[in-house]
């Protein structure tokens, strides 16, 4: 059972908000009759729901993994007409967004998806969903350095969480470092070893939680599982999933 607000939202029809002022106008019906209150519980694959008397139909969930290549913007428009990461969808006919996003030239796991409740739990800090970078940067960064990251740094004057940092590479040119954080605010990565003085060359989110890219190729994407999911919530889903494979 779903609130009848969030199956409208969910339609595409209004935002979770414009959906409730539909609904207190008289113009959303639940086999046949209208209902006007808020919190109203519907299941959507019983319940008959109409707006304005047309039926409402909920899309399939679909949930991709996209290896976003760099040149691509993580948005679903650009004013200034650059490729956007639904170019290298062609063959999905449903409307999909990204979760999170990946900076114009940062590379790798990119979660696409219709299902904006996957979406609000991959980005809520309360689930602390931790992504796993490699970063190549210029130069060794000291053992100092690399403590200073993983502790926490002051970054645009707000203090970021602990990272995990490992070396992949150590040289004195350029270095290759895995990071895992939980958080997402914007070019943290970058500002983050740019603060201590090895500013990034190459960035490439490799996973969420423990769903791991892998062999996937730049630009190329595939449809995940119910196991999939579990990966990314180290587990057990926190919301129900219908429909999709095991």
């Amino acid at each position: 059972m779903e609130r009848l607000q969030k199956i409208i939202a969910q339609a595409g029809i209004a935002s979770r908000r414009g959906a409730e002022e539909l609904i207190a106008r008289g113009r959303v019906r639940v086999n046949d009759q209208v209902v006007t209150h808020m919190g109203y519980k519907v299941d959507p694959e019983k319940d008959r729901i109409t707006f304005d008397g047309n039926p409402i139909n909920l899309e399939k969930k679909i949930y991709l993994l996209l290896n976003k290549p760099a040149g691509y913007v993580t948005t679903l428009s650009d004013p200034q007409g650059r490729p956007i990461v639904t170019d290298l969808l062609p063959e999905i006919n449903a409307r999909l967004f990204p979760v999170g996003r990946l900076d114009l030239d940062t590379e790798g796991a990119l979660l696409m998806t219709n299902d904006g409740t996957l979406g609000n739990y991959v980005l809520h800090p309360r689930y602390e969903i931790n992504k796993t970078y490699e970063a190549t940067v210029k130069g060794m960064p000291s053992v100092a350095g690399m403590q200073r990251l993983a502790k926490g740094i002051l970054i645009d004057g707000q203090k970021t969480y602990p990272a995990q940092l490992r070396f992949l590479v150590k040289s004195r040119s350029r270095s290759k470092i895995e990071i895992i954080i939980h958080e997402g605010k914007k070019r943290q990565v970058r500002k983050m070893f740019q603060a201590i003085g090895h500013p990034v060359l190459h960035l490439k989110r490799t996973a969420y939680g423990n769903l791991q890219l892998g062999t996937l190729s730049s630009g190329k994407y595939r449809t995940l599982t119910k196991n999939d999911l579990k990966k990314l919530f180290l587990g057990k889903i926190p919301f129900t999933i219908k429909n999709i494979p095991a």
